[in-house]
Formats: C-alpha cells, sequence, structure tokens
C-alpha cells in the first residue's frame, strides 16, 4: 500500500507484555514497512520497553500507571502534535493481526468516517469469549443502539483507527479508564461517524488477561455511569447554548 511519510502512526499501548509486545511490534513492521511504530509503556515492571525497542520501536514511557485510556490519550496527543493524519491502534497482547492494518487504513481513507473499528463481530465466527464478558459486549450493544442510532457489533474492540479530526478531539476529551466504548459515545456527540470492518482475532501470545469475572462485571458498572455522564454533560452543554 502507498503510503506518503508521516501520515499514520501505529500505537501500541501496553502493561507489562515483555511476552508479547515484541512480537506485535515486528508483525506490524513487516506489514507496514516504514510506518512509525510507537509503544505507549504504563509503568510496565516486567521488560516490555527493551523487548519493544529491540524489536525495532520507539517507546513513550508514562511516568505514572495511567490505565489503558490514559495511554492511548497520550499516544494520540503525541501523533496529533506531531502532524499525523491516522492512528491505528493495535493491543500489545497480540491478538490484533497486523495484516489487517491495511483494511483499517483503507477504511478510514475511504470512508469518511472519523474512526474505524477492528471487528471481531462483523463477519465470519465470532471469537471464543467467557460468558460475562460476552454477556458484556451484548448488553452494551443494547445500550448503546439508541444512543448511537445504529447498531454496532463490537464496542470493546481495541483494535481502532482514527483520523485527524477524531485525534483532535480525542487530545481533548478521552475516557481514562475503559475507553471503548465512552469513546463512541465522544464521537456521537459531535456528530462523527465510525464504520466496523471484519478483522481476526487470536489468542494471546502470552501471559493471561486480568479482567476476571468480578472485573467484568465492575467494567459493566463503571462504562455504564461513564456512558450516561458523558449524556449528561452534552445535555447540559446544548441546554446552555
Amino acid at each position: 500500500m502507498a503510503l506518503e511519510a508521516g501520515s499514520l502512526m501505529v500505537i501500541v499501548p501496553a502493561y507489562n507484555e515483555a511476552g508479547a509486545v515484541g512480537e506485535v511490534v515486528r508483525g506490524v513492521r513487516e506489514t507496514m514497512a516504514g510506518v512509525r511504530v510507537l509503544v505507549i509503556d504504563d509503568c510496565s515492571e516486567d521488560a516490555t520497553v527493551s523487548v519493544a525497542r529491540h524489536a525495532g520501536a520507539e517507546v513513550l514511557g508514562l511516568p505514572h500507571h495511567l490505565g489503558l485510556g490514559g495511554c492511548v490519550q497520550a499516544g494520540y496527543k503525541l501523533a496529533f502534535e506531531l502532524g499525523y493524519d491516522y492512528v491505528i491502534r493495535v493491543d500489545g497482547d497480540g491478538q490484533h493481526a497486523p495484516q489487517d492494518i491495511p483494511r483499517v487504513l483503507d477504511a478510514l481513507k475511504t470512508s469518511g468516517c472519523q474512526m474505524v473499528i477492528g471487528s471481531r463481530y462483523a463477519g465470519g465466527t465470532p471469537p471464543r469469549t467467557s460468558w460475562v464478558r460476552g454477556l458484556g459486549i451484548r448488553f452494551f450493544r443494547l445500550v448503546l443502539r439508541p444512543i448511537l442510532g445504529r447498531p454496532v457489533h463490537d464496542p470493546t474492540s481495541g483494535f481502532v483507527g482514527v483520523n485527524r479530526a477524531a485525534l483532535e478531539l480525542f487530545t481533548r476529551s478521552f475516557p481514562l479508564e475503559y475507553p471503548e466504548i465512552e469513546a463512541l459515545v465522544v464521537l456521537q456527540r459531535k456528530s462523527f461517524r465510525f464504520l466496523e470492518v471484519p478483522c481476526q482475532t487470536r489468542p494471546r501470545l502470552a501471559g493471561q488477561s486480568t479482567i476476571t469475572a468480578l472485573k467484568s462485571l465492575y467494567y459493566i458498572v463503571h462504562v455504564l455511569l461513564g456512558v450516561f455522564v458523558n449524556i449528561l454533560k452534552y445535555e447540559g452543554r446544548r441546554r446552555r447554548q
């Protein structure tokens, strides 16, 4: 794929992903030769930083542990300040196939949408997941449908591409925890559009997910509160205008 120099940055948020992040970086670099790959390290306690650098990535080390949302926003802020037109986020655990990055980028360039989601559920066989996580995904599909005015198949996907308009928005407003769902609400309030494209999902390359059944229930409650806080803020601003 022909790509203008400096138009795309791939960001990889990572926390204690030394067993996987190297393979993730190498896969991105093989698929998207010449594209800048930035690993945002959220104060990892293992060898994530050295492994990422050895694989060929640049590393942005955060001074404090901010959580996933703070990690992603830091990458967005840097990419916006450096003048990038597109940013694609790939998680550091290796579950996203780098070979799908060109599909996400092409959709960003041609669809007119500000965000493109690499969806595990938009086509083909859905991945296996725990019953609690599957319940949460179905629940948020139902919650988001009337808010967004359209269905979203994979509201919790971490494989996401954004263009410069969304970058500018997210540098100012981005959820600090569990950002994927709330980010969709933030986009909708600006009348921005999103698109889902089918993408592959693989097992983690190393380690185990920290999301237990109890944390999944906390996630559902926390994100639900965040969604409605965003709605109330928006309605309050609209009434004052």
